[in-house]
Formats: structure tokens, sequence, C-alpha cells
């Protein structure tokens, strides 16, 4: 009896002991407006110790230690880490979304305008700067946004930056793309060029795609969606990290950040360099280029706040242009004939240049408690251009530019040139321009529930456009004659001789202050003048559980051409052409539970034509049948929040009409574009996306997307070569129901990321694409492409090198890990007939396209300080 009472005794100072030992911690945990997240996991960091919340949100916790941290989770919210020490009340822990930006120092919120900061919600998605960092590897930053419904990413395979973007069915001149609200599009032609815009792998903070009407409240009329770029700003806190990476192909980039923190005095300074080059994973596709940010802020109290930005990502890359099927599989997938050798040494006769700085600076007034002034002044000045053929060009047996024969030809002509004559130049095409502008939004808190925004959007450009010669390979001089055209645009002579004596190379930093003088121009030099002026203003109602906004915009686009080249001079001034238009949105959002949410938008844009699509002739007549493109979109959406489980569902339909579209292909080393007039689409579709958190080390996501886009009508063609003359007559083509391509209607996309320690993580995404069509435009039978789907894989590690933020972190990756054969665009539809020899998964080898790239790898560390 006696042992036994000594064996309680002993076993009750043990629990005693342990039940003394440990701290107890209690808290409250909320989403980003304050409601209770019930389901929440708290578990003390580095153990499996842990607790859920109640339903109002409140949990207790006991630790063995007495010091440490709590990690906060919920699916769908980023976690948080909260330190504690001793017993200990954390109180209200307050969790963002992991697709918001909260947690992101923003300069110019106001002009920003991200989803988030609205209470109605958009379809949206966020992808934040450890994301980017850690998958985008090689690729162009358009890959950030491969595992989001309804994008599709096309044109990796002609060379670095060479890729575009579709929302929704809809080409990215289609989808506003915005700098920290500056508009970045093509004035011209809406186009993007990512090769400009290599950079932004490394300043972004964060990249948040709306799809559809968004959540914008600036004069831009985006059918697609709208995508912000949020750079970083100048950091509250000293550090910085260098990055060294490496990949397939002879890849490899460096960088360099710094940051030197606020000063007491309100000053701060952040910087960054960068450094990259590779042989590119297709023939000739070589590229380098560098990157430079300068941020630098001021606070010189609690009212006001300054950021000024200044960023350009100078590079040089050569060019794949798509080619037959068969070409590809008699000479091999990565096969590219826009390159040869002279003296063997390499040599291409396609390569982008291009160095484009942007300056902004943003001013934030905080003006009182309920009203505050947005404002970012912006310029940019673009510089750059591409390389072709000018004259006659020999080829190999195996297809590749024979410089050798150039060279030669060209001594036997004496060193002199002449357009017509058995000679050959490289030319550049020079796309030279200055952009200037301003955006201020003015937001005022009526009271409680009731928000007003009023605002203004203004922009100047002027762009210049002209031939120069790159390279004489051995000529002295370059000659071609002119006819010059009269006030009906007809040509009437003299006949002009131009004679070029001066080669200007490829080298994007020299391009800035190195272009040919107009005595030097061949071909052709044009310019053009666009000043845009818009108002926009906005009206949100909210409370605990319901929304409503209305936004309206208005604008005025004034264009103006001025040819040099082909007009007598006193014609050389086109007409000046005026475009109004505006768009209205509205949109109702409420909870249909404490879990879930509903809500409904709709909106009419009344959109002007592009320049290029005035003056599409390419001299100064406008064209008649250029009108404001007419756009009306419906959409409906329900998210859904638990412990465990959370998603969103959108519906959407959209009507487009009076569109125009040019599509552009080479055959054979000759560009051909097709303009298409009078278009109307037709786009409707579901779109379904999930994440998941069945164990505390496990994330699960998921996306669906299934569209039915189509044309409808009838359209009017014509062609134009590559020196934009108009060859044959116009044409009336049926287009009733044909289906839209360049972009896959059905995408599923399955993905995990995984801890198995704090430090080391491993991830994996599978995406499938089906009913993807050729890139011709507005047809009635369109040609389906083969389904595929594609494997990435990631490993992260971090070694924590002492106190502080020190660390390495290592990151490697492999892109289609099963090295999956696929096609991933076709830029012609000729179908498989009774003639038909030769086929590849049932598509007729004639067709020209591009294959997608192989399995491909890349490897970083980072060192962060």
């Amino acid at each position: 009896m006696k042992t036994f009472k000594n064996v309680l005794l002993v076993a009750l100072f043990f629990v005693t002991a342990t039940v003394l030992g440990q701290t107890k911690i209690t808290g409250t945990v909320v989403d980003e407006m304050g409601e209770p997240l019930p389901g929440a996991n708290v578990v003390v960091k580095g153990t499996t110790n842990g607790s859920a919340t109640d339903f109002d949100g409140k949990f207790i916790l006991n630790a063995s230690s007495n010091s440490g941290a709590v990690v906060v989770s919920f699916v769908g919210y980023t976690n948080k880490e909260v330190s504690f020490s001793g017993a200990s009340d954390l109180g209200t822990i307050a969790l963002q979304p992991s697709n918001t930006l909260d947690e992101i120092v923003i300069i110019g919120k106001g002009v920003i305008d991200l989803a988030g900061g609205r209470k109605t919600p958009v379809a949206v998605s966020t992808i934040k700067a450890a994301e980017i960092q850690k998958k985008i590897g090689t690729q162009d930053v358009t890959m950030a946004l491969v595992n989001t419904p309804s994008i599709y990413v096309a044109g990796q395979s002609g060379g670095f930056g060479d890729s575009r973007i579709s929302v929704r069915g809809f080409d990215q001149t289609n989808t506003a793309f915005l700098l920290n609200g500056q508009p970045i599009n093509g004035m011209e032609d809406g186009k993007m060029y990512w090769s400009n815009w290599s950079g932004v792998n490394d300043i972004a903070s964060a990249i948040q795609i709306q799809r559809g009407l968004g959540a914008s409240k600036l004069a831009i009329s985006s059918v697609g969606g709208t995508m912000n770029f949020v750079t970083k700003t100048t950091d509250k806190k000293e550090g910085g990290y260098f990055y060294a990476g490496t990949a397939n192909d002879n890849y490899y980039k460096v960088s360099a950040v710094y940051n030197t923190g606020m000063s007491e005095s309100g000053w701060g300074t952040s910087v960054m360099l960068s450094h990259w080059q590779g042989d590119g994973y297709f023939d000739g596709t070589k590229g380098q280029g560098q990157t430079y940010f300068i941020s630098v802020g001021y606070k010189p109290n609690e009212k006001h706040n300054f950021n000024f930005l200044l960023t350009g990502a100078p590079q040089w890359h050569d060019q794949n242009f798509s080619k037959s099927i068969q070409t590809y599989l008699d000479k091999g997938k990565k096969y590219n004939n826009n390159w040869g050798t002279y003296n063997g040494e390499y040599m291409t006769e396609r390569r982008n240049f291009y160095h484009k700085p942007v300056l902004n600076l943003n001013w934030d007034y905080k003006i009182s408690e309920v009203s505050s002034l947005s404002t970012v002044l912006y310029a940019s000045f673009g510089r750059g251009g591409g390389t072709g053929n000018r004259g006659s060009r020999e080829r190999t047996a195996d297809g590749l530019i024979d410089y050798d024969a150039i060279y030669a030809n060209n001594a036997a002509a004496g060193g002199i040139g002449m357009f017509g004559n058995d000679t050959y130049i490289t030319r550049s095409s020079v796309n030279n321009h200055a952009w200037y502008g301003l955006v201020s939004n003015f937001e005022h808190d009526i009271n409680d529930n009731l928000k007003f925004n009023i605002g203004a959007d203004i922009r100047t450009y002027y762009g210049t456009h002209f031939r120069q010669v790159a390279d004489f390979h051995g000529l002295n001089s370059w000659t071609e004659d002119r006819d010059l055209k009269d006030n009906t645009h007809t040509r009437v002579g003299p006949t002009v001789a131009v004679t070029a004596t001066e080669s200007f190379g490829t080298n994007p930093w020299s391009a800035m202050f190195n272009a040919a003088g107009e005595d030097q121009r061949i071909d052709y030099d044009s310019s053009e003048r666009i000043t845009y002026g818009g108002v926009f203003t906005q009206l949100e109602y909210s409370n605990d559980n319901m929304s409503a906004f209305f936004q309206g915009a208005i604008s005025n686009q004034q264009h103006q051409r001025f040819d040099r080249y082909d007009y007598l001079p006193e014609y050389e001034d086109s007409k000046k052409v005026d475009n109004l238009g505006y768009n209205l949105k509205a949109g109702l959002g409420f909870k249909t539970s404490e879990r879930g949410s509903l809500y409904f938008n709709g909106g009419y844009y009344s959109r002007q034509p592009y320049h290029d699509n005035i003056f599409n002739s390419f001299d100064n007549s406008i064209n008649p049948s250029s009108q404001n493109e007419d756009i009306t979109g419906l959409e409906m959406g329900y998210s859904f929040k638990s412990e465990f489980f959370s998603y969103n569902v959108n519906l959407y339909n959209t009507i487009w009409k009076n569109r125009v579209e040019a599509v552009s292909i080479f055959n054979s080393g000759v560009l051909t574009t097709t303009e298409k007039t009078g278009q109307s689409q037709y786009h409707k579709g579901v779109e379904f996306d999930f994440v998941a958190k069945p164990l505390q080390q496990l994330d699960l996501r998921g996306f669906l997307s299934l569209g039915d886009w189509t044309y409808s009508g009838s359209v009017v063609t014509r062609t134009l070569d590559e020196d934009r003359n108009v060859t044959g007559a116009s044409t009336v083509v049926d287009v009733d129901g044909g289906k839209v391509g360049d972009a896959a209607q059905f995408t599923f996309g399955l993905g995990f990321d995984y801890s198995i320690t704090d430090d080391l993580s491993i991830d994996s995404d599978y995406r499938f694409y089906d009913k993807l069509y050729a890139n011709v435009g507005a047809t009635k039978e369109n040609l389906e492409l083969p389904s595929y789907g594609l494997l990435d894989a990631g490993i992260s590690y971090k070694l924590r090198l002492g106190e502080g933020s020190k660390s390495l972190d290592f990151r490697a990756n492999v892109n289609n890990v099963l090295d999956t054969e696929y096609i991933s665009e076709l830029r012609t539809n000729n179908p498989v007939g009774a003639g038909t020899t030769n086929t590849y998964k049932g598509i007729d080898t004639s067709n020209q396209g591009y294959f997608g790239m192989g399995t491909t790898w890349n490897f970083s560390v980072r060192y962060n300080f």
C-alpha cells in the first residue's frame, strides 16, 4: 500500500509539473472585415501542438515553452505568425485573403485601384512576389498567370519576351495592362511587347488580374480584363538580397537589391540591378538584357507621401517565326531558319531590340479623415525596333541564311546596293515614342456606408516609325526610289532617290541616343500624335451584408498622322480625327450566409478604335469604316469560405460588336497581314477555382474554365504585305458560328504545395488545355488543335543564417516534366482533305505554327540580408 501511495505521489508530481510548465495562450481570429473565422488553425511553430478556433473565432492553446510563436492559418488566407512570451492573450488576429495585397506597401492606392480595396467582388486572381520569384524562372512574366482560370499564354516559341496572353478568349490588345495604375498598352494598337517588360519579374510586389469588367475606375475599356503590375516601393526596413540563377541552354541571371530603409526624416531609397542572357530553347533565339529600378520615397508628415520611380529593361533577343509542321518534323522541333553564319560566326536576320525607360512620381495626400487625393505623373521613352531582310536573300541547303553568299554578291556589285538588284542589307524597323500622362483620383467618404470617387486620366503620345540600315554586309551604300503622293493619296511623283550611307546597330542602350536622321531613312518615315483625355467617377455603398456600386467614364481621343517619306511636303500632315468614348458599370454584392456571398455586375463600353485602325492603309487616308466598338458585359459569381475549403464560381457573357482585327503570318520568310473589320463576337463561360488545406503542411489548389467563344455574321477582309501595301481586293466573308482561336476554351488545373519542414517544401502544378483553335481571326471553319497537358514541379529550401532575416534560399524548377510534345499554336487552318498526304495527330502538316517547349529547368540561390 505504501508503495502504491509513493507511485501515486510521483505521478501526481509529474502531472502537476507538466500543467504548471505549460503556457496558456488565447486570442481571437477574424477575417479582413473583422468577422470571426471559426475553424482557423492555431499551431505552435515548429510543433504539432495546435488548436482550432470556435464559432466566435476564439481559441485556447497550451504551449510547453514559455516563449515562441504561433502560426495562424485558414484556407484561402495568408498565414500569420504571432509571437508570445509567457501566458498571453494575443488579442484579435486579422488574416488577409491570400489573393489580396493589403500587407504590401502600395503607393498611389487611389490610382492603382486594386480589387480588395473594393467591397463589391469581381473575378480576380493575385500572384505575389514570392510566388513569382519561386516559379517564373527564365519564363516571361505572363507565365505567372497560367494557373488561373480563362488564361492562355502563347508565343513563347518565338523567343525571349515574345509571349502573348489571352483572357476569356480576348487577346492582349483587349486587356488593359497597368503599371502602378499607369496604362502601358501601346496607344497605336493596344499591343503589349513583353520583351520590354522583362524586368517586371524582379520589381513586382504583385500582379493582379481582374477578369472581365473588373474593379478599375479608370477611363479604360478593357474587354478581357485588367492586369495591374504593382511594383516594389521604397522599403521601410534596411536590407536586400543577391540572386544568381542558371537554366537550360546556357541561361544565367544575376541580381542585386538594396533598401536603405526609411530615415527619421522620412527619406528612403530602393535600388535593383540585374543582368540575364541565354541561347534560347529554339535554334537562333539568343537573348540578353538588363533591368534597373530606382525608387525614392519621402514622407514629410502623415498627410503627404511621395515616391519617385525609374525603371527600364533594355534587351535584345533573336526571333523564331512560325513554319509548317512538316518542316519541324523534317528538321527538328527546335528548327529556326532566321539565322546563319558568316566566316563561321553566328549572325541573325531577325533581332528585336528595345529600351523603354519609365518614370513616375506618385503623390498621396490625406486631406482629412474622410478625403484623400492620389496622383501619378508619368513618362516613358521607347527606342528600338526589329531587324529583317531588304534585298535578295540567299539560303544554304539546310534552309539557313547564307551570309557568305550574301557578302560575295554584295562585293560583286562593287559595294553599291540598290533595292531591286542582287544585293542585300539587314534593315531595322524602328518604333520610337515619347509618352506623358497623369492620372489623379479624389476619394471622399460621404458617411460610413457611402464613398464617392472622381478623377482624370490624361495622356499624350508621339510615335515615330521608319527603317534604317542595321548592317550593310560589305556594301558602302543603299539606294531606293520613292514616288510622292498628293492630297488624294495618289502617287504623282516626282521620283526621288534616297541613299543611305550610315548603319545603326542593335544595341538597346545606344538606340536611346543614336538613330538615323531623316536623310538616312529608307522605305518609310512617319509619325503620329495621339492625345487622350478622360474623366471617371464611382459611387459605392456598403454595409455589413451588402454592397453596390456605379462607375462611369467618358474620354476623347484625337489622332493625327505625319508622313515625311511618301507625301509631297505640303500634304505630309493628315487631318485630325476625334473619337468620343464612354463606359458604364454597375454591380451588387451581398452575403447569402456567414460563409457565402453572391455578386452581379454589368457594363457597357463604347470604345474608340485604335490609331492603326483609323489609318490602316499606312498612309494619311482615313478608314471610312472605322468606328467605335460596342461591348456589353454581364457577370455573376459566388464565393464560399470555410476552415478547410474555399472556392469561387464566376459566370460571364460578353457581346462585342464592330470589332477590327489584324492577324499576321510569316510564310517562306514573307510577312502577310489580314485585316478583318465589322466583326461580332460572343464570349460566354464559367470559371471555378478553389483552395483547400486538408493538412497543416499541405495546400491544394485548382481551377477549371469552360468557354464558348464564337464569331457572328460576316466580316470585310483585306490583305497587306510586309511593306504595308494592300494586295488584292476586299472581300466579304461569312464567319457565323466560327470558333475564336489562339486560346484554349477549356482549361483545367490542379496543384499542391507541401511543407516537409518549416524550411523545405515541394510543389507541383498540372494544366490541361482543350478546345484550342488556330489563330487566324474571324473564320467560319476553324481548325481545332490536339489537346495537351503539362506538368511542372519545384522544390524550395531555406537555410537560415543566425538571427534576423539573413538566409540562403534555394529553388529548383522543372517545367514540362514529362517532356510532352504539343502544338502550342497554329497560324493557318488548312483542313485534312482528300489530297492531304501528311498529317500529325490529325492535323495537315502544311499548317504553319509552333511546337511548344519540351522539358526545361532552372536553379537559383538567393542571399537575403
